[in-house]
């Protein structure tokens, strides 16, 4: 007689990402983590090349290739194509799709025929001149209907996208970061860290050290801060800013920077740049709710952040005053990090502050339940393709 085994399969999702790196591979890397730890069949398809590549085969997924640029262009079509054949050869429960391109490479591809979910990781419209704004606007309203969910990193991000004109069917999981990894550290452990960076050579130890985390772009807003330090510097002889990251606007950036900034480069690990810091800034122009502030704040550092999506939302009370700056406001920022490099009992309570918030309201392992539950009502639901395969 033959044997039948009736266990059921292992739910498989497949995550497509652009971009391969930054905080979109952070959050993609975390949920594939926690999803194979959950006994999920994880598939993840990006551009080579990237660090996503290596930490999802870490993380245990089983990771494809699909080359794919950040924006749309003459590529599209061949990058649609290779992503329905990815899923019709994996033939996965669920479809992840993470940030603008892969929403849109994704979501044509597909239409709606697997249980799909759509996570911008901040707006296509919010980060285009008022021409390709109104394309990618237009096109967000036309393929809402073509995600289960639209999975949005703030609630401040769902508003957005509401008023905007966007209908969808809408879910709010806000970033969360690896507690274990990101943790506040004894006093010593800012001078092992100064000592152990090659970039901070000479750097005196209780000089000051605002810290930049993030991708060098348009978008992340480096040249507002590079415009700023002048007069930081001005109020804090021998201060240092720490840009860590590569990017696209390094050449720029290097050719535009002022005494005392240090170019690092990017970082695999950025836990040491934040526990070497006084002070963690990000000038960004748009977000949906950025990653590394949330991971310099459990690590027991202020953050300075510009009013953008999801920055407010990501603050805990206390900071929202003194850490807020208008984006694209070179003297706004450079008061509020000069008036934090100078009262370092307030920034200790301030650290403390943002410390016990993330503990308590950004815990990876919270983000990484939802995104199960979500995943798990979706393949209730009835799909076509979901019909045949209980079927069989």
């Amino acid at each position: 007689m033959p044997f039948h085994d009736h266990r059921p399969r292992p739910l498989a999702v497949l995550h497509l990402a652009q971009p391969a790196d930054g905080g979109v591979a952070t959050v993609v890397t975390d949920l594939a983590a926690a999803q194979c730890a959950e006994g999920l069949r994880v598939h993840l398809a990006c551009p080579p090349g990237g660090t996503l590549t290596s930490a999802g085969r870490r993380a245990g997924a089983e990771v494809h290739a699909w080359p794919a640029t950040r924006a749309p262009g003459p590529a599209l079509a061949a990058e649609v194509l290779r992503a329905d054949r990815l899923v019709r050869r994996l033939r996965p429960d669920i479809v992840h799709l993470h940030s603008a391109k892969a929403g849109l490479a994704g979501r044509l591809a597909l239409r709606g025929r697997v249980p799909t979910l759509f996570q911008p990781h901040a707006w296509s419209f919010d980060a285009l001149g008022p021409t390709g704004a109104a394309l990618a606007l237009r096109w967000e309203r036309a393929a809402a209907g073509w995600a289960d969910r639209i999975v949005c990193v703030s609630a401040d991000e769902q508003r957005r996208g509401a008023r905007a004109g966007v209908t969808g069917r809408w879910a709010v999981v806000r970033n969360g970061v690896d507690l274990d990894r990101f943790a506040a550290a004894a006093p010593a452990a800012r001078r092992e860290a100064r000592a152990a960076l090659p970039a901070l050579d000479g750097l005196p130890p209780g000089a000051p050290l605002v810290v930049c985390v993030a991708r060098l772009s348009r978008q992340k807003g480096q040249d507002v801060l590079l415009r700023a330090w002048p007069a930081i510097a001005a109020r804090h002889p021998g201060a240092r800013l720490a840009l860590v990251g590569a990017g696209p606007e390094r050449g720029a950036l290097l050719r535009r920077a002022p005494a005392g900034v240090v170019f690092a480069g990017a970082a695999r690990d950025p836990v040491p740049w934040y526990r070497a810091a006084d002070l963690a800034v990000l000038p960004s122009r748009w977000e949906g709710m950025a990653l590394a502030p949330l991971e310099a704040m459990a690590c027991g550092r202020p953050v300075v952040l510009t009013d953008v999506t999801g920055a407010r939302e990501s603050l805990p009370a206390p900071l929202r005053g003194p850490c807020l700056v208008p984006p694209d406001d070179a003297p706004a920022l450079a008061r509020a990090v000069g008036d934090l490099l100078a009262a370092p009992g307030r920034r200790a309570a301030l650290g403390r502050a943002a410390r016990d918030h993330v503990r308590t309201t950004h815990d990876v392992r919270h983000t990484a339940a939802q995104v199960l539950g979500l995943y798990r009502d979706l393949v209730r639901l009835p799909h076509p393709e979901h019909r045949e395969r209980t079927q069989r």
